[in-house]
């Protein structure tokens, strides 16, 4: 199995901070029994009491909601591209009567992010554990959409094209984040990000966002960040150089084949101009 790189970002982005934290909600659905009567009778039948139940009004009132709670509100009805069986689409879900509809909208911001992947040099800081960087990304925000949800409407949010094409270089990877409020600012995005961990529906790679306002993300990582340059392009071609992990480590020159080690975030590695 490949051994995990942790990644640092070479951020563009500047002002900001997080949000606040609330108190977090129960959320899940329980189950309840309705009593039998009479005799013979079926067996009781259970039913969902909804996390979000609406009152009077044929809404769930969550005037005064923290912002962990409507991030908390916000997980439950937004599917990622993994997570819908439809299509490849960011999916906003329509649950009346269960999750909603709120009578107050939340503000969602669904963002896109590139990420240019490429082989350190061997300079740089050491990271607080005292290894060196191998791999550092740049990070630049390709497409934007601000949503107001309250569940009472579906909506479907298309992938940008170019950034999840099936012929885009192996350098290059995609990082999708779903937030409540406002923008994602440079101090609420990721200082490092795994490489070859586990992308699989039930145990994504791991994105540590500095932000608890960040309801869902979801990577897509390079397929071959092994064989970039230092500004991120392709310098051989990814079948005949071995992942890392796949075979001795004596195999892989350090100016071509780095072991995943972790990496750190320079100035001068791929900047690019603010979106």
């Amino acid at each position: 199995m490949p051994v995990v790189a942790a990644l640092a970002v070479a951020v563009l982005f500047t002002g900001g901070c997080s949000g606040t934290q609330g108190t977090s909600l129960s959320g899940d659905p329980s189950e309840s029994a309705t009593p039998a009567s009479g005799s013979p009778s079926p067996s009781p039948t259970p039913s969902l009491t909804p996390p979000y139940p609406t009152g009077a009004s044929g809404c769930h009132d969550n005037k005064g909601w923290t912002a962990q709670e409507s991030r908390d509100w916000v997980r439950l009805v937004v599917d990622t591209p993994k997570e819908n069986y439809e299509d490849d689409q960011v999916k906003v879900d329509s649950l009346p009567g269960y999750n909603g509809p709120l009578c107050h909208e939340i503000i969602v911001q669904v963002e896109f992010w590139k990420l240019v992947y490429g082989v350190a040099d061997g300079a740089g800081e050491r990271l607080s554990d005292g290894t060196k960087p191998v791999y550092y990304f740049d990070i630049r925000r390709v497409k934007r959409v601000e949503l107001r949800a309250d569940a009472s409407s579906e909506r479907k949010i298309a992938l940008p094209k170019s950034l999840y094409a099936a012929d885009r270089s192996v350098c290059e990877g995609a990082l999708l984040s779903i937030t409540v409020g406002k923008p994602l600012t440079s101090k609420e995005l990721p200082e490092e990000i795994e490489v070859g961990g586990d992308e699989s529906l039930w145990a994504g790679a791991t994105v540590d966002f500095r932000s608890k306002r960040v309801a869902d993300y979801e990577l897509s990582q390079p397929s071959a960040p092994r064989v970039c340059s230092p500004d991120g392009k392709p310098t051989a071609d990814p079948a005949d150089v071995p992942t890392p992990g796949s075979q001795p480590t004596d195999l892989y020159p350090t100016d071509l084949y780095p072991t995943p080690d972790p990496s750190f975030d320079i100035d001068d590695v791929l900047r690019s101009p603010t979106p």
